[in-house]
């Protein structure tokens, strides 16, 4: 099978320049096959605030109030998604800026209401594969904005960690996939404070000790839910490393069963 790479950028990276212009230069070099997935979330935070709506977080994640949906709407699939396609054009590669509503390629629902009301949130049900791996035959890189629409006309904001362990998911029917979740450290670390200290595997057996030790918390712990998710779901591998490591994924913490 071709093998495909599939990037998730978030954090500072998408929205400082220089780190973004470094990452797309080594994107726009890893051979084969490529889809790239974005967050953007602190650009949403500050274009809210300029618009006076309240950013309310409740652990780590945003609650998305139909203002706040807006806001997303227009950061994550407007300028954010937008920026990274000129970017990626000027690079000569043919990049194509997607939501989920976009060609229907992702579905989902209104997250249920349990502990907490999230507002507009979506959970994934469906990620057509083959419209992906179509647009992918023709060369063409796919730009993930992480929203997707609910088949009801309501576009939902969703975890952009989760829109690509999705994908990835619904893509290794068609192509063999590596996926790479790519943020400031140099992968997940045994002392946070120290970058040296990378775990260079993880396993489903080494995970609930870290875990229960305290060495993997907050928002690292649904980055790995998801990876484990995505290798049951047919994904090949799952690496965890800093946006300059994207071109040497023999760096960084290496997800597997």
């Amino acid at each position: 099978m071709e093998k495909l790479t599939i990037i998730k950028v978030g954090g500072k990276i998408v929205e400082e320049q220089n780190s973004l212009h470094c990452l797309l230069d080594s994107i726009a070099d890893i051979p084969g096959a490529k889809v790239l997935v974005h967050g953007g979330g602190r650009s949403a935070t500050a274009l809210a605030s300029r618009l006076g709506i309240e950013t309310v977080m409740i652990s780590g994640r945003r609650v998305t109030t139909p203002e706040m949906l807006d806001v997303v709407t227009m950061v994550y699939g407007g300028k954010v998604n937008k920026t990274i396609v000129a970017q990626m054009q000027s690079r000569g590669i043919n990049a194509l800026g997607l939501t989920g509503a976009d060609l229907n390629v992702i579905s989902g629902h209104k997250r249920e209401v349990k502990d907490v009301d999230y507002g507009m949130v979506g959970d994934v049900d469906v990620v057509d594969g083959k419209i992906f791996a179509s647009l992918i035959s023709t060369g063409v890189l796919p730009v993930m904005a992480p929203l997707i629409h609910d088949g009801k006309g309501n576009m939902l904001n969703t975890n952009a960690d989760t829109i690509a362990a999705e994908t990835a998911k619904a893509l290794s029917a068609f192509f063999d996939v590596t996926l790479v979740y790519c943020f400031e450290k140099p992968g997940v670390l045994a002392d946070e404070n120290e970058d040296n200290s990378v775990i260079e595997k993880i396993t489903e057996q080494t995970y609930p000790e870290l875990v229960q030790n305290g060495t993997v918390k907050g928002g690292m712990l649904p980055k790995l839910q998801n990876a484990f998710d995505a290798l049951k779901g047919g994904v090949t591998e799952v690496i965890i490393t800093k946006a300059d490591n994207v071109k040497n994924l023999s760096l960084g913490t290496h997800i597997v069963l």
